[in-house]
């Protein structure tokens, strides 16, 4: 549903009535009413900040766990392998 509103009056006590020509208008003031957009700049902007807030944080929760499920293996033979090489 598409919603309207008078940039005039309260918005607590706003009526809708149906001009004659079929518009919506206020029921206080007579003033066509305006139709709210679905989203406005204001909150996309706010939710491209939060969401580069919360991004880096969800990604090392999810590497996080994943890493607590299945532990990467580790080749200790590599390891020690390696340490020689550089000794000698």
């Amino acid at each position: 549903m598409v919603r309207y509103y008078c940039p005039y009056c309260n918005p607590k006590y706003q009526l809708q009535k149906q001009s004659p020509k079929g518009t919506l208008i206020c029921g206080f003031c007579g003033e066509d009413l305006i139709k709210k957009p679905l989203i406005r700049l204001n909150q996309l902007i706010a939710l491209i900040a939060a969401s580069s807030l919360l991004l880096p944080l969800i990604y090392t929760l999810i590497f996080l766990i994943k890493n607590q499920i299945n532990p990467p293996n580790k080749n200790y033979q590599a390891n020690s392998d390696y340490s020689i090489i550089i000794k000698a």
